[in-house]
């Protein structure tokens, strides 16, 4: 299987030197919630380096408070209210969906929510959320992620989507099925994430290698989904999700070789750039 390799890089997207504002893509990020409301943050922060702008909403109400919060140290982004949230999809390049939204609350319905996919109240208004916007949009270039993968059915995959599961999310959403099956099946791009990443489309499949066990750690995912979003929205899809998963894991190493497994989720996003930018001058 063919290996993604740093000369790809060379493919992606460069702003122009004349361009002008959001002419190098405009993303929105959905997500969110009481009990994980650093998720969709750390999506947006790597997010907001990359493209001209990026808006932030979530349906949880209370997230309006931390994005104002967060506005005074961030401000590469706009909060939207969540009853507006389809204006702005409407004229966005890119959308991510699923970082920090509920597929349960309790950690007691785990089990019958991710063999069975029994979910409580709020996992079924992030089943009602996800597959809703994914119908009325089909023809907008969507990443999918999180709590969203999670409850979803695949029937509404989109076509041309990029879905960034883990091992258990996969199983969730395909059973016992191949990546570059339902990625054919559903013409869309799957990143099948592991020490050995494999990124599959319905025309194409390659393996992005590298990283280390630090990219297990709570946030890193969300990092990723939001590098993916970005790349994504003046990219082709599968060349975007196999840059940013190489991207990420090239980041995750350099910090390796600095601090060990030492890092957190927000030291990659703060990594990501250094290392997009070797590739991007």
């Amino acid at each position: 299987m063919k290996k993604f390799t740093k000369k790809d890089l060379k493919k992606l997207y460069k702003p122009d030197q004349n361009s002008s504002k959001e002419d190098n893509g405009q993303v929105v990020i959905i997500g969110g919630s009481k009990l994980f409301h650093g998720a969709p943050v750390l999506a947006l922060k790597t997010a907001s380096r990359i493209v001209d702008m990026v808006f932030f909403s979530s349906p949880e109400p209370s997230l309006g408070k931390i994005a104002q919060q967060l506005k005074s140290h961030l401000a590469a982004f706009i909060w939207v209210p969540f009853e507006e949230i389809e204006d702005y999809l409407a004229k966005s390049d890119a959308i991510l969906i699923g970082p920090g939204l509920l597929r349960f609350r309790k950690e007691s319905q785990r089990t019958a929510c991710q063999s069975q996919r029994l979910c409580c109240e709020e996992g079924e208004k992030t089943k009602e959320i996800t597959e809703s916007l994914l119908q009325k949009f089909p023809q907008k270039q969507w990443v999918i992620d999180g709590g969203s993968l999670q409850v979803m059915e695949p029937k509404f995959i989109p076509q041309n989507a990029i879905l960034t599961p883990n091992q258990k999310e996969f199983k969730m959403l395909f059973g016992e099925a191949e990546a570059d099956q339902m990625a054919k099946e559903h013409h869309c791009v799957i990143v099948l994430k592991g020490p050995k990443t494999i990124v599959s489309s319905a025309d194409e499949c390659l393996t992005v290698e590298g990283g280390n066990a630090g990219l297990t750690k709570g946030g890193t995912g969300d990092v990723l989904a939001g590098l993916t979003v970005a790349l994504a929205a003046k990219n082709p899809p599968f060349l975007a999700a196999a840059a940013a998963s190489f991207i990420a894991k090239k980041a995750a190493d350099e910090l390796y070789q600095k601090v060990g497994f030492a890092y957190d989720a927000d030291d990659l996003t703060d990594k990501i750039p250094e290392v997009l930018g070797k590739y991007w001058r």
